[in-house]
């Protein structure tokens, strides 16, 4: 293999800067950058950058923001680069095989699943919703179809019984820095062995929708209780109350039974749901167009009664 190395980078949120802060830190030269480009943000609407641009900028990386990779200019300017490898962490669009090819070695993806489980843009969260015990990083050679490549390389986490998709996703953006510098050295040296994907074994990370964030009380609370910390911090459970939305930050089980959506007991820690199996303590929740409270502050500020009902 030819002692040439250049990296080019192509990522956009918090995660992908979290990787390319590691990436920046190796050894191999990163020749560019390319990020989602500037949206509107906040109440002003002001144009905002993504972490990735912040990133790249602050170390005078040359920076690259097209509204799409289709654009037939995007594969020369990786060759412009000499682009020896692509490297891909949440870019937000698909790119074409026009420029997954257009560097010497191809393009690499890192994952926020152990693939081939959660495919897809949500993985955190659905593997948190599924209740699964693990999770991990995958390196994936990246090829047309979605995160459907060979696996190069694999790193293991477990999920722990308090973990958010915020926490978990911490976790997993400090872990994918280190799987990626794992796999690059054995790339260098070439004993990176591809693993095709099991089609048995592929499951789908869709998108999340606001809409999945309402609580159906009908569920059993062990469900809910995942879908609370899947959905932390987006789209946050919410539930409807009094006419208006109460968001659910954190919950934890609970021993009583009920009608699914009345309120049980009011315990120092918050009020305790009735489910469809099972009850919730809402431990910390927002009501509509207020600041999020403990659900201790949350039944004396409101004097929540038992027998109340949500949803």
């Amino acid at each position: 293999m030819a002692d040439s190395r250049r990296i080019v980078f192509a990522g956009t949120p918090e995660f992908a800067r979290v990787v390319l802060a590691g990436l920046l830190s190796g050894p191999e030269p990163v020749v560019g950058v390319f990020t989602q480009p500037d949206r509107p943000a906040g109440r002003g609407r002001k144009l905002q950058s993504s972490p990735v641009k912040a990133l790249a900028e602050a170390h005078g990386l040359a920076i690259f923001q097209p509204e799409s990779c289709r654009d037939p200019e995007v594969p020369g300017i990786l060759r412009a680069l000499q682009a020896d490898l692509l490297i891909v962490v949440a870019y937000g669009q698909i790119l074409p095989e026009t420029v997954l090819h257009a560097p010497r070695l191809g393009s690499i993806n890192v994952h926020a699943s152990l693939l081939p489980a959660w495919r897809g843009a949500a993985p955190i969260a659905r593997a948190l919703a599924a209740g699964d015990s693990e999770t991990g990083i995958s390196i994936m050679q990246m090829e047309a179809g979605l995160d459907s490549g060979p696996v190069l390389w694999r790193r293991s986490l477990p999920i722990r019984a308090d973990d958010t998709a915020a926490s978990l996703h911490d976790r997993l953006a400090e872990l994918g820095a280190v799987a990626l510098r794992e796999a690059l050295d054995r790339l260098w040296c070439g004993t990176l062995t591809p693993e095709p994907q099991d089609p048995a074994l592929v499951s789908y990370a869709r998108k999340l929708r606001k809409a999945e964030g309402l609580l159906d009380w009908q569920q059993a609370a062990t469900l809910l209780e995942r879908l609370v910390r899947a959905f932390n911090p987006f789209p946050v459970a919410h539930s409807q109350w009094r006419g208006q939305i109460v968001r659910v930050w954190s919950a934890r089980i609970g021993v009583g039974c009920g009608e699914p959506g009345r309120i049980l007991a009011l315990h120092p820690d918050g009020p305790e749901v009735a489910c469809g199996e099972g009850s919730l303590i809402l431990t910390r929740v927002q009501p509509s167009g207020k600041s999020a409270l403990s659900g201790g502050d949350f039944l004396r500020g409101y004097r929540l009664a038992v027998g109340e009902a949500l949803g």
